[in-house]
């Protein structure tokens, strides 16, 4: 049985002054978030922001005719809900859990409060604001001007720096949803990883054999986006805090799953 997450798994959180993470700590809620779970939807008021720690969330934009795109993904390293303390509110694009885990939630009003005062929890924000500008503008890039190999190679890094392990659960069929291509250019790309020694498929779980690999393989979008996250983010290790258990009140945050 995997144990329960801490808030400071989140690499956000963890870079943060301890003072502000016990003051954190008093609203931090643990959540369950399962494959499929909304966060937000398009134009709808947010009412908290997320910091995931063992759960990976796609950002996605929906057409009218109800294809989809993935234009970011946010894990341990970042935090769903930007537009809520940068002031929008809301934000055209949809939120949806592609990798099911555990995440840590604050109240919107609370996070607002924080963010406003000039200090360490506004330049974070801010520093991770600006890298996860850098992952959608490079994400329309790649989709518009390099391969499908080459896009399911940076999405698997990307996916894999979400987590801690080197290990995803998804099918050849939500990848390729989440990639806006089609099915069987997924399953063949896949197919040429997999014949190359550098991932193992089986049953819906894509295990990375040789990364250094795979990172030669992908085009630079992910060296672009790694980058820019490594010279924005700090890193910093806590001690891990024994915490109360917040358990999540489903009535105050709709949610619907999507197939």
């Amino acid at each position: 049985m995997r144990a329960q997450s801490s808030p400071t798994d989140n690499l956000l959180i963890n870079a943060l002054p301890q003072e502000v993470v016990a003051r954190w700590c008093q609203r931090l809620e643990r959540i369950t978030m399962p494959l499929g779970m909304v966060m937000y939807e398009s134009g709808i008021a947010m009412t908290h922001v997320v910091f995931p720690t063992t759960a990976v969330v796609a950002l996605l934009y929906v057409t009218e005719r109800g294809s989809s795109t993935e234009i970011g993904i946010v894990g341990r390293e970042g935090v769903v809900g930007v537009p809520l303390f940068m002031g929008g509110g809301s934000t055209p694009s949809s939120a949806v859990v592609q990798i099911a885990g555990e995440g840590w939630r604050l109240p919107g009003p609370f996070i607002k409060e924080e963010f406003d005062h000039p200090g360490p929890v506004q330049h974070l924000l801010l520093r991770y604001t600006q890298a996860l500008i850098t992952q959608m503008a490079q994400t329309a890039v790649c989709n518009r001007h390099h391969t499908i190999d080459q896009q399911l190679c940076r999405w698997l890094l990307l996916s894999l720096d979400s987590l801690s392990g080197n290990e995803l659960v998804m099918t050849h069929e939500l990848i390729a949803n989440l990639l806006g291509v089609r099915r069987e250019g997924v399953t063949e790309s896949a197919l040429k990883l997999q014949r190359d020694g550098l991932i193992r498929y089986a049953r819906g779980h894509i295990q990375v054999l040789d990364r250094p690999g795979l990172e030669h393989r992908a085009c630079e979008c992910y060296r672009v986006v790694r980058n820019e996250h490594d010279r924005l983010m700090p890193e910093r290790h806590l001690p891990e805090l024994q915490l109360p258990v917040r358990q999540w009140p489903e009535r105050q945050w709709p949610v619907r799953l999507v197939a």
